[in-house]
């Protein structure tokens, strides 16, 4: 259409809408008639956000503040840090976090870490997962991507021009009466490595695993490891879980093994650290021959992270390595006081017919909802939705308890086969799991005949 056409018909459009006697105002309003057509005409947004604009985030939060709800969704403590990381943060300074993470995590990783090449600072976790796949994903790389996966993996993947390939953790069969626990859920070896093409680019691994709570043990570590240096492959590595295991299990970072610390990006984030999800600080660890390539996108993009933030992290650090391996450890209290938690809930749960998959580490357990969806299988909900999602809804509004859907953290193909599991968050004041209790004795008596 030519460009005096256009305008035409869009003026008669706002005409039409504003009246030809409109007085004074018809001339402001025909004005801004014809800009909102004008503008509207042209796609604002790129391609590269086509196909992950939902966020089931927003839906269900936005569920659960409609209604008087305990929250046991969201990865949230609602308790605050310990005090000596409160008090960093009030009186922080000059920020050294570069060194002493590379100090702290050298140690632990038996790398001699140089803070200037080894070390990114990023506006959290997620800064540094973003920057990762930015600065080495490039269009029609395959991604490897271990499932359930915390479900920005994807979008991220997508966005640099990848393409994700998908590999499943599947729980073998406990013996009846049993809680499933998180190490019974496994890889496939043979299906895992024949997910390896000269196309792959990288894995993303996650351990302590969210949603699930698995910790992958040195053996399996050692498989996926083998196949990267095989394949060429760049492991990235979300480890902001690691203080957080429970019942003895270790962590176990995929860089200390033989022949990885040249291919792997270690990620750690000071919100599950230090319970301070709120800070925004993360960090990548990694040779300088990959790191070189993410400060290019750092620097080109949010270039420095708040000051203060930074020095109360490192001060915490500080403080830790002083404390490391004591009782007086806050690497050492919190997985015990958050044990003592998670077994709060797995009991508390199990009062309505739920049944909890024992976690190893996390914020986090997934529960069976198998019975409920036998019981109660037409919940409201589109007829394509998941099985999880509406009985998430229908928690939410009739049981005033939040959870999150598991199916979430599946690729789309996938979904419908792990829709009958949901996932809590345990990393709770005392006084929200009171609130749970309340919720679920209540609704433990509803179901007496």
């Amino acid at each position: 259409m030519a460009l005096g056409g256009m305008f035409r018909n869009a003026a008669a459009i706002c005409l039409h809408l504003v009246g030809p006697f409109g007085g004074k105002k018809s001339g402001a309003s025909l004005a801004r008639c014809l800009h909102q057509t004008l503008v509207m005409t042209k796609q604002l947004q790129a391609r590269r956000l086509d196909g992950i604009d939902h966020n089931p985030w927003v839906e269900f939060v936005k569920l659960a503040s409609e209604a008087d709800v305990v929250n046991l969704g969201q990865g949230f403590p609602d308790f605050p840090p310990p005090d000596f990381a409160v008090e960093a943060f009030q009186h922080a300074g000059y920020p050294p976090l570069t060194k002493i993470l590379a100090s702290f995590f050298g140690k632990l990783l038996g790398q001699d870490i140089d803070p200037l090449k080894n070390v990114l600072v990023t506006v959290g976790a997620y800064g540094a997962l973003f920057t990762a796949f930015q600065a080495l994903v490039d269009e029609g790389d395959e991604v490897i991507i271990i499932e359930p996966f915390f479900d920005c993996y994807e979008p991220m993947t997508l966005m640099a021009g990848g393409r994700p390939v998908f590999v499943s953790l599947k729980p073998s069969r406990n013996q009846d009466g049993e809680l499933d626990s998180s190490s019974n859920w496994q890889l496939d070896p043979t299906e895992l490595a024949s997910k390896f093409t000269s196309r792959t680019k990288a894995l993303i691994l996650n351990t302590p695993n969210n949603p699930l709570g698995k910790v992958f043990s040195r053996a399996e570590l050692e498989l996926v490891a083998s196949l990267c240096q095989q394949h060429d492959v760049v492991c990235i590595t979300d480890e902001v879980y690691q203080w957080l295991v429970y019942d003895g299990w270790q962590h176990v970072s995929i860089a200390n093994l033989p022949g990885m610390w040249e291919r792997t990006l270690t990620i750690g984030s000071a919100g599950k650290t230090f319970s301070a999800t709120g800070w925004k600080v993360g960090w990548v660890l990694g040779p300088d021959s990959l790191l070189k390539h993410l400060r290019t996108v750092h620097q080109n993009s949010v270039f420095h992270c708040p000051t203060q933030g930074q020095a109360a992290v490192a001060q915490s650090f500080e403080r830790e390595q002083l404390h490391f391996g004591q009782p007086s450890s806050y690497f050492v209290q919190l997985p015990r006081a958050m044990q003592r938690c998670r077994d709060h809930m797995i009991q508390s749960l199990q009062s309505v017919g739920l049944r909890p998959v024992i976690p190893q580490g996390s914020y986090f357990l997934i529960t069976d909802i198998s019975e409920f969806k036998s019981k109660i299988p037409n919940l409201p909900g589109a007829a394509d939705e998941p099985y999880d999602r509406r009985f998430v809804k229908w928690m939410i509004k009739n049981k005033g308890l939040m959870a999150i859907p598991v199916s979430i953290f599946y690729s789309v193909p996938h979904q419908k086969l792990f829709d009958h599991y949901i996932r809590f968050c345990f990393t709770k004041d005392e006084s929200t799991l009171q609130a749970m209790d309340k919720r679920l004795q209540k609704w433990k008596d509803e179901l007496r005949p």
